[in-house]
């Protein structure tokens, strides 16, 4: 495993960690564990061949990394129904947008 590949790893993690101590203070182990729970979004890699390429980009590659799928975590986490829903939108958004920060490396 690549140093940007350890760093983007840890930052799946170590990023929901800060906006669960920063927005969610209360609600720190329930949120952050929520937020990071939704790495299984990744499960989509096993369809790919290979099922791990450092230089490809995530977004629009994999079915639940592409625009529409983006979108309908936007909506998830705007529900105002379940706090859960909301954390659970927060982490595949946070998710994504790390994916795309990565895609800006790719190669390098």
């Amino acid at each position: 495993m690549g140093i940007r590949t350890g760093v983007h790893l840890i930052l799946h993690f170590a990023v929901p960690g800060l906006v669960a101590g920063a927005a969610f203070r209360k609600d720190f182990w329930r949120s952050w564990v929520a937020m990071t729970a939704v790495m299984v979004v990744d499960l989509d890699h096993l369809m790919a061949d290979p099922v791990f390429d450092p230089d490809r980009c995530s977004i629009g590659f994999h079915p639940l990394h592409t625009v529409a799928a983006i979108g309908a975590y936007g909506l998830l986490a705007l529900l105002p129904a379940s706090r859960l829903l909301r954390w659970m939108g927060l982490g595949l958004l946070i998710h994504m947008g790390l994916d795309g920060v990565d895609c800006l490396f790719q190669g390098g």
